[in-house]
């Protein structure tokens, strides 16, 4: 029976170069990696994640000045949407020795590579909300 370090093991050595293949295949369950790139896109496409990554582009934050820019968000969620993250390589974590102790939160390069796509997705929203609203308007129907 394999651990779980084994079962999320890939020898990516296997796998197409992500330019190599279609979207199709590279989401098909035939391809060894789909299991993995569903918790990576489970991870990086809940919006937390999404808001958080956004505001981390424009540099290191507080957790204070986080949770002050990432409307709605309470403590536990963003403390535990910061350590996914930063499990997942996307943040960093630098604790000052100082008085009051001071922590800030940056991007990594990683997660540097991750915003641009970040901000189109955010920008696509912006541009094309007034639509979405529209049409669940017309889906939804007349209210009585």
């Amino acid at each position: 029976m394999e651990s779980p370090e084994q079962a999320r093991t890939i020898d990516t050595r296997q796998l197409p170069p992500h330019g190599d293949s279609d979207g199709a295949a590279t989401c098909s369950t035939d391809n060894p990696a789909s299991r993995v790139i569903r918790e990576v896109l489970s991870r990086v496409g809940d919006k937390w994640s999404l808001l958080v990554i956004g505001v981390l582009h424009d540099g290191p934050r507080r957790f204070t000045e986080l949770q002050r820019a990432v409307d709605g968000i309470s403590h536990r969620m963003l403390t535990q949407t910061l350590r996914s993250l930063e499990r997942d390589g996307l943040v960093s974590r630098q604790s000052f020795a100082e008085i009051p102790p001071r922590v800030e939160y940056t991007a990594t390069p990683l997660g540097r590579s991750l915003s641009e796509p970040v901000l189109s997705l955010v920008g696509w929203a912006a541009d094309n909300h007034r639509q979405i609203l529209d049409a669940r308007s017309a889906f939804d129907g007349p209210e009585d």
